[in-house]
């Protein structure tokens, strides 16, 4: 289980240090095998790969038909990348994915229960002040009698 969020800055060859609180979890559940792929929100996904085979299958059955599967099936499995923690625990996310979500130096990494996300500080700021206007709206069904 992935909690909390990290404010963490790309070397200037594009790695990302995996804080170190999560890093012996990541070896022992999946040998430092992580899967980065891009989010409709602008962020990317960081899974380990065991987390992210079941969804990439799920996926690739999918009817390629319907135009909204086969658009998300383009997004989730065509910018999938395979990467692994070198020996110092850091992730190298390449030019494209940067690219994609727009990833300069500072980066916040969000744990999500099995994944996490990986966005560019100033969009996460920007999201987390978007997020705030949800709780002056309506509340979905699925939270009706949720309480912290």
């Amino acid at each position: 289980m992935f909690q909390g969020a990290a404010q963490l800055n790309l070397d200037g060859k594009g790695r990302l240090a995996i804080p170190a609180r999560y890093r012996d979890r990541l070896l022992n559940s999946c040998a430092g095998n992580l899967v980065l792929t891009a989010d409709a929100d602008g962020c990317l996904l960081v899974y380990p790969e065991p987390e992210w085979l079941p969804i990439r299958d799920k996926l690739i059955r999918m009817s390629s038909l319907n135009p909204k599967i086969r658009a998300l099936q383009r997004r989730l499995i065509g910018y999938a990348e395979e990467v692994v923690m070198d020996g110092a625990g850091r992730v190298l996310v390449s030019p494209v994915l940067r690219g994609y979500a727009a990833l300069d130096k500072s980066v916040m990494l969000v744990g999500q229960g099995n994944k996490f996300e990986l966005w560019d500080g100033a969009k996460w700021q920007a999201q987390q002040e978007a997020d705030l206007s949800f709780m002056s709206g309506e509340l979905p069904a699925e939270l009706e009698g949720f309480s912290l």
